[in-house]
């Protein structure tokens, strides 16, 4: 064999080994997520979109359902209390719950409106300081709980889809949409008494 039949072999055998490791060990070494059906791929869906994608409206789809529903009804309850103030109220009183409402009033939708509060108050700053690797997870029944490697708890509830959602942010929520339909009745209230002045 000339010695350039045998360079060229050896570079053949260079290039082949090459493409083996580009395209083989990147397959090996892949480990996908685990499903978001278990409590472990719920958690770690949640601490890519915080961590990695600073993606803040993609933890909404691994939140319970109460959570889900409180975030669509304050923003659309805030949205409805905009409209009335801006509707009804005189110039003098529209402005302070013009700014109080308009955030919320101006997520497009649930998962919005969830990035919104959680940047406000601090949850995002919360889970990125103690999200980490899993320790441990308990499950019980339709709630869980994972443990992570710095000893934070986080508690978690299946959903009807079979996803499990984190419950950590659930009764903020909930009270934050209770005091928005609260507050839209008052609203509502002082814009009939207004509506009702402007006509006589």
């Amino acid at each position: 064999m000339s010695k350039r039949r045998l360079l060229s072999f050896a570079l053949g055998l260079v290039a082949v080994a090459l493409a083996a490791f580009f395209v083989l060990i990147p397959r090996l070494l892949y480990k996908p997520f685990p499903s978001d059906h278990t409590p472990e791929g719920a958690y770690t869906r949640i601490a890519r979109s915080i961590g990695t994608d600073d993606d803040v409206a993609a933890i909404f789809a691994y939140l319970e359902t109460d959570s889900q529903w409180a975030s669509f009804t304050i923003r659309d309850l805030r949205a409805k209390a905009l409209a009335r103030v801006e509707a009804s109220y005189p110039e003098a009183e529209r402005a302070p719950l013009e700014a109080a409402y308009r955030e919320e009033a101006g997520a497009k939708d649930g998962p919005d409106l969830f990035a919104r509060i959680a940047r406000r108050r601090g949850w995002v700053a919360r889970l990125r300081r103690d999200l980490s690797g899993i320790a441990s997870v308990t499950i019980e029944g339709e709630r869980a709980t994972v443990v992570t490697a710095r000893g934070t708890r986080y508690p978690f509830r299946i959903r009807e889809n079979g996803i499990w959602g984190l419950t950590t942010f659930s009764a903020e929520l909930m009270a934050e949409s209770e005091r928005a339909a609260r507050d839209l009745a008052v609203v509502q209230a002082a814009a009939d008494d207004y509506d009702r002045a402007a006509k006589r």
